[in-house]
This record gives structure tokens, C-alpha cells and sequence, in this order.
């Protein structure tokens, strides 16, 4: 499930950067997984890293009447290696919200591929705007049960392009020895015990959930932004005594926030090509 409703605010915003015509144009719709690096759209590469990890239905929820990433995957460059099913948010209302428009599109795909029913449901969750490794992806395919990926803070602005500043704007996790999650903190301060460790585990939104996470969206309530929040989702199955079992890696995750992203974007992904 690939999270591809979001306004593109920041996208839009123009930061100076140097960009190309088409670049430009996909930036100024807020079409993130769109713009073209190395030749080719963000997407492209996403796609590609999935189907490296062995998934093989992709589901992106996108907003009502969406065309741009519809109509490039359903028709002008249909992936060969796995199959794109589209479903609607209907509004802008979180991630929380997001995960409850594409339970039923989820289940369809689920029978769809497999021909049996399934209660548990097991799916992945990722933004359309981060390229993960397929090493992160395929940690989370093999993994039994509820998770998500830990990334090394370090690794994040060594390897990728996020700067120090920019991690600190992400999710911290507090991890148990054996990786379980005991907590999530958003945008912790500069002072908060998790920003102080020596190690800092980021969730930049890579996970694996069952069908109980569609009961916890269900009871989320709006956070001060006004959105229902995964976050929250998630802080109460933990609450709950629901085990989420966090792979710590040392790898990075590129983002296309800013129209800023792009170049570095590119130079990190000059030379592949994606096969989607």
C-alpha cells in the first residue's frame, strides 16, 4: 500500500532549486512520486525496489479523480514484474484515514491473487515520496507479525540525502532489546532522551501491519493538526499488548520533499535503471 494522496505542499513551494521543465511541472502539481530523476519518475524506482523484494500487488491510495499516477501505470508504462490496483481517500484526513479507504481494496487484491479468504491481512505500508532499499522491504515480506523498519539516524544523512536537521523532524523509536517497540515519538526535542542516544532509530513510515490496524484507525481521533494519525493507530495496539518487531538497519531512504531533494536525488540514482 503506497501512500500517494498527500497535497505536495512542500513540493510546491518553489526553494530556488534548478529544475528541469518537466521537473518543474510535476513539482508545481505536488506530484512527488512523479518527478523524473535520472530519467525517470520516483515511482518508477519504488516499484522497482518492491518488486526486487518479491511483492507482487501494489496498491496506491490516491485522491478522487487522480490521473497522473493512474494513468502512467494502468496504461503508458504498465509495470511488468507486479500488478497496481488504485483506490481513493476521498479527503486529505491523515494516514489513519488513508489505511481505512484501502481496507476494502486491500481485501479485494488479497482474494484477487490468492483466491482465499484471509482474516489477518498482512500488508506493507510505505510513502510514495521515499525510495526504500529492497533489503528494508524484503526484511519486512519475510518478518512474522506486525513491524516496521528502524533506521540508523547516521546512515539516514550519510548514505541518503536527509540532513541532520531534517531527521530530527521524523519519528524516534523506543526500542526494547529484542527490538519490540515500546514507543513512538513525533518530532521529539532536542532534549528528549531519544535525540540524546548515542543511536538514534528513525521511522520513516516503512511497515507491516495485520487487520488489526484497521480497528485502531477506526478509533483515532484527530490529532492538533486535525488529521487522524497512524501514530496514534499504532500507540494503541502497542497499549494493547500488540507486538511490533522493528529490524534495525544502516541504510538509506532518499526523499523527494523538497523541490531541494531533487538533485541530490539524482546524483544518488545516477546510473540505475528502474524495472517496475
Amino acid at each position: 500500500m503506497i501512500l500517494a494522496r498527500g497535497l505536495g505542499s512542500r513540493m510546491r513551494a518553489d526553494d530556488g532549486a534548478a529544475l528541469s521543465e518537466a521537473q518543474r511541472a510535476a513539482a508545481a502539481a505536488g506530484a512527488k512520486g512523479l518527478i523524473p530523476v535520472a530519467g525517470h519518475p520516483l515511482l518508477d524506482y519504488v516499484l522497482s525496489e518492491l518488486a526486487d523484494a518479491g511483492v507482487r500487488d501494489v496498491v496506491f491510495v490516491v485522491a478522487p479523480g487522480e490521473t497522473a499516477i493512474s494513468g502512467r501505470y494502468l496504461r503508458e508504462a504498465v509495470p511488468q514484474r507486479l500488478r497496481v490496483h488504485f483506490t481513493e481517500q476521498a479527503q486529505p484526513l491523515g494516514t489513519a484515514d488513508a489505511l481505512l479507504s484501502a481496507r476494502a481494496t486491500l481485501y479485494d487484491v488479497w482474494f484477487e491473487a490468492t483466491r482465499e479468504s484471509v482474516r489477518e491481512l498482512p500488508f506493507l505500508m510505505l510513502n510514495a515520496d521515499n525510495l526504500y532499499p529492497a533489503e528494508s522491504v524484503r526484511a519486512l515480506v519475510e518478518l512474522e507479525g506486525p513491524g516496521l523498519v528502524a533506521f540508523d539516524a547516521t546512515a539516514l544523512r550519510t548514505k541518503g540525502n536527509i540532513d541532520a536537521e531534517r531527521v530530527m523532524a521524523f519519528a524516534l523509536l523506543d526500542l526494547d532489546g529484542d527490538g519490540t517497540l515500546r514507543e513512538i515519538v513525533e518530532k521529539p526535542p532536542a532534549d528528549h532522551p531519544l535525540a540524546l542516544a548515542p543511536t538514534r532509530w528513525v521511522s520513516m513510515n516503512l511497515w507491516r501491519f495485520d487487520a488489526r490496524i484497521f480497528d485502531a484507525c477506526a478509533a483515532v481521533t484527530a490529532s492538533v493538526r486535525g488529521e487522524l494519525e497512524l501514530g496514534d493507530a499504532v500507540r494503541a495496539l502497542v497499549a494493547q499488548g500488540v507486538r511490533f518487531h522493528a529490524v534495525r538497519q544502516a541504510l538509506p531512504v532518499l526523499d523527494l520533499s523538497r523541490r531541494a531533494d531533487v538533485a541530490a536525488v539524482e546524483r544518488l540514482l545516477a546510473g540505475r535503471t528502474p524495472q517496475p
